[in-house]
């Protein structure tokens, strides 16, 4: 299982993706908004959305973990 963490505080703009989605490595999955900037967070690694740990409006602060992949088994 990997994460997708914060990278920055700011709120949660727009959850890009549902749990049970395939995501590729590097495609955004949620945008945060901070100092009135939208700031796109990409998933490290290939996977499925495991679980969405926030939601739109919330507060993250960085290194906060925003949603948690599974990894195909191969």
């Amino acid at each position: 299982m990997s994460q997708v963490m914060a990278t920055m505080a700011g709120n949660v703009w727009k959850i890009l993706v549902n749990a049970g989605e395939q995501v590729d490595e590097g495609q955004d999955v949620v945008i945060l908004e901070s100092m009135k900037m939208e700031i796109p967070i990409a998933a490290e690694e290939a996977g499925k959305v495991k679980e969405i740990k926030v939601q739109e409006g919330d507060f993250v602060n960085e290194g906060d973990v925003i949603i948690e992949l599974e990894q195909e088994e191969t």
